[in-house]
């Protein structure tokens, strides 16, 4: 890497950003947004900002849908922070009751490939390089090489 390349991720900001928004579809233009904005400070491959953007969009729907029920008077919160210069963070954290992942159903599975939930979390895991549920199962944190 030459000098300059060095010099530019080094003075990279780090300072954590978060969004908090209402339990309502109409606002996941707002983590685009969020999303928009890391990426353009953080310089990210394009192909990298896509799994981003779907991970994140994904987690954050359902935080909504199914942590919060829809319920507007409850918030999704998104956190990014930049763990080491090629190392991002990103937590997403809904006001519900959790659930335990490791009973998810494996969408792969015959039984399940006709079924119209269920690939979220298998598609977040494909596309974040270390997915974690935190808390009571209502906290996520996807990290991303960029």
């Amino acid at each position: 890497m030459n000098t300059s390349n060095q010099s530019a991720i080094n003075n990279m900001s780090i300072e954590p950003k978060e969004l908090v928004i209402e339990s309502n579809l109409d606002n996941l233009n707002l983590v685009e947004n969020f999303i928009d904005e890391l990426s353009s400070e953080l310089h990210i491959k394009e192909d990298v900002y896509g799994n981003i953007i779907i991970a994140v969009t994904e987690a954050v729907n359902n935080g909504m849908s199914h942590g919060n029920k829809m319920d507007p008077s409850k918030h999704v919160k998104i956190k990014s922070k930049l763990l080491n210069p090629y190392l991002l963070s990103i937590s997403v954290e809904d006001e519900g009751k959790g659930f335990d992942p490791t009973k998810v159903k494996d969408p792969t599975a015959q039984e399940n490939l006709f079924n119209e939930n269920g690939r979220g979390v298998f598609v977040m895991t494909h596309l974040a390089e270390e997915i974690k549920f935190l808390g009571k199962g209502n906290i996520i944190e996807m990290t991303f090489n960029v």
